[in-house]
């Protein structure tokens, strides 16, 4: 057999607003089972694919080169991190039945190109696959480069991390109690309050939903104010924490989940407190840090073997499913990870 059915999930319509499942189409083409001879492409069988928030910013109409993520095309596969085995290699670097995370199409199978920081290689198959779509992957790294590379933690500093619950703010909460930081979470429901409190290890946090001024909750669970935030929502919420901010405080700002399906972004009136406060606010890409992505192994590894880290995935069963996954993120209905099993082996 040298061509095989293609299940793929494609962008239908630029998204504006929130995103819906009609944006999308379930459709099927044909995939050679071979790479080109004298290439150095690998076609790989997806297994697991990533659903991630900075998506969202691919869905819109192309914009300018400023953008971070270069926009999705309509009509073929979206795309995004994934585990994958290699079936059939023209790359040096990848043989048949090697294991790899990286950026694949939202199809069944995806013909690469391996590029450093884009696809890497697994080494270590002792701990659940899936892991490299989170805990193991961009998100892991993420949290990692987040708040030890930008927020320049010491032990007893107060940290409160926004949408905690999700697939960076859980880490970085641990990462953070690691350090001896005191540390609080918000999220969007009282299930995954409780998980930051009793999964997590979180010393305190609170439904956003339910406080009618997150000042005065900020205030509550800070009485001495804020060292460090980490910023995963934007909007109210990052006006809250300013007015809460200690002097010489750090915010990484990794992601605005409360701005990306806004037309017009909500301003923020508290930034004086910048200047006041001498606080550092600095945006960060992860793949600015992936450099160090065999150093985070090394160092979060063994915490997951000796299960001082708790990692939650939520696990979509089948590519069909992928796009309400997918959606789901932006309503919240994810509690965790958000995974796409595209097939186990």
């Amino acid at each position: 057999m040298t061509a095989t059915n293609n299940k793929q999930v494609t962008l239908r319509d630029y998204v504006s607003g929130f995103p819906k499942e009609s944006d999308f189409d379930f459709t099927t083409s044909t995939v050679e089972l071979r790479v080109p001879e004298g290439s150095n492409s690998v076609l790989v069988k997806n297994l697991y694919l990533s659903c991630d928030p900075y998506m969202r910013t691919r869905m819109g109409e192309p914009k300018p080169s400023t953008a971070l993520a270069q926009a999705y095309t309509l009509g073929k596969p979206i795309y995004g991190y994934g585990v994958s085995r290699v079936i059939e290699s023209g790359h040096p670097d990848y043989k048949k039945g090697d294991l790899l995370w990286g950026i694949v199409g939202w199809e069944e199978y995806s013909v690469i190109t391996p590029a450093p920081h884009m696809h890497f290689k697994i080494q270590h198959t002792d701990v659940p696959l899936s892991y490299y779509t989170g805990l193991l992957g961009m998100p892991g790294m993420t949290a990692y480069a987040g708040f030890y590379e930008i927020c320049s933690p010491k032990e007893g500093e107060t940290v409160y991390v926004s949408a905690a619950s999700g697939a960076v703010g859980q880490l970085v909460g641990q990462f953070a109690k690691m350090m001896g930081c005191y540390v609080v979470g918000s999220a969007g429901s009282k299930d995954k309050v409780d998980l930051l409190k009793t999964k997590f290890g979180f010393d305190d946090a609170f439904n956003y939903k339910e406080e009618p001024d997150l000042s005065a909750a900020l205030k509550r669970c800070f009485p001495k104010g804020i060292d460090i935030y980490f910023e995963n929502v934007g909007g109210k919420m990052l006006d809250a924490v300013l007015l809460n901010m200690n002097v010489h405080g750090r915010i990484a700002v990794c992601g605005m989940i409360s701005q990306y399906n806004l037309e017009n972004q909500e301003g923020v009136h508290n930034l004086s407190n910048i200047i006041y406060k001498r606080i550092r606010i600095q945006g960060f890409a992860v793949f600015d840090f992936y450099d160090k992505y065999s150093k985070f192994l090394e160092f979060v590894l063994p915490h997951i073997k000796e299960g001082k880290i708790t990692y939650i995935e939520d696990v979509a069963d089948g590519l069909e499913k992928g796009p309400e996954a997918l959606v789901g993120l932006f309503h919240g209905k994810n509690v965790g990870k958000q995974v796409v099993v595209v097939a186990r082996e």
